[in-house]
């Protein structure tokens, strides 16, 4: 569940990235490098998993299911949250710094 919900917001990143993609003014890119490399991070888990379980790994229990629901997705807010503070760090539209910098 984990590698799913990491792939796919990966593979969405990675549309938002190339829409826009001569721009990248956002920064979509960083998110995409992390998304992919959480991706791979959970397909090597994967990986491992299967070949510690077996057959066993496809029929995991619905609680496991969950759990690795609620771990993905806290992989996915993880990052979001880093990239927020990348974008407000470098301020690439000047907003953060206008803010700052306002005169009354």
């Amino acid at each position: 569940m984990t590698l799913l919900v990491s792939v796919f917001a990966a593979v969405l990143c990675t549309v938002i990235w190339y829409k826009n993609a001569p721009k990248d003014e956002m920064r979509v890119s960083i998110l995409c490098w992390m998304f992919w490399g959480a991706s791979l991070m959970w397909l090597v888990d994967a990986i491992f998993e299967f070949a510690e379980l077996g057959a066993a790994y496809f029929q995991p229990a619905p609680a496991d299911m969950l759990n690795d629901l609620f771990l993905g997705l806290s992989v996915v807010a993880f990052a979001l949250v880093v990239w927020l503070v990348i974008l407000i760090i470098k301020d690439p539209k000047g907003t953060v710094r206008a803010a700052i910098f306002k005169k009354k």
